[in-house]
């Protein structure tokens, strides 16, 4: 199962996604891309960032790592 939603953070294009695992968690992914970079280098892919029991659990956690990823590389 993979659920997606697309959302704007300064400049910054958040692709929070959710997959189910064969156990009936789900891993906590995530897209980020620059809207000012196009190419390659403003985009950014983050595989199995935590693992939760609901897909809700994972793509929320996914949308607050992306904010402070965001934050702090100013």
């Amino acid at each position: 199962m993979q659920n997606e939603r697309i959302q704007q953070y300064n400049g910054y294009a958040v692709r929070p996604s959710a997959h189910r695992l064969p156990d009936g968690s789900f891993s906590s992914n995530l897209l980020l891309e620059c809207g000012e970079r196009a190419h390659a280098e403003g985009r950014y892919e983050f595989y199995s960032l935590d693992y939760f029991s609901s897909e809700e659990q994972a793509l929320r956690h996914s949308t607050r790592w992306a904010r402070t990823w965001v934050d702090t590389r100013g």
